[in-house]
């Protein structure tokens, strides 16, 4: 009983494994471009304004950005 549960138990997480793996490199790049498109429509760019200018409020946007966006994406992966 125990042998049959553990390859159940390994079947599905090698058949689940690619299907994470996409899942969260998808997320990833869609929270990338998410990115770019704010530094796209805000005045000057924000990475610059973040790493450079240690601009804090710039920085909270961006961080809230990124929060929201994975958020967004989390709930259409898994709904």
């Amino acid at each position: 009983m125990i042998a049959s549960t553990s390859t159940d138990l390994q079947s599905l997480f090698l058949h689940g494994l690619p299907a994470t793996v996409v899942f969260a490199l998808a997320g990833m790049v869609l929270a990338l471009l998410g990115y770019r498109l704010l530094d796209l429509i805000t005045p000057g760019c924000l990475s610059k304004e973040i790493f450079e200018n240690r601009n804090t409020a710039a920085a909270i946007l961006g961080g809230a950005l990124m929060l929201g966006i994975c958020i967004i994406i989390a709930a259409a992966v898994a709904g």
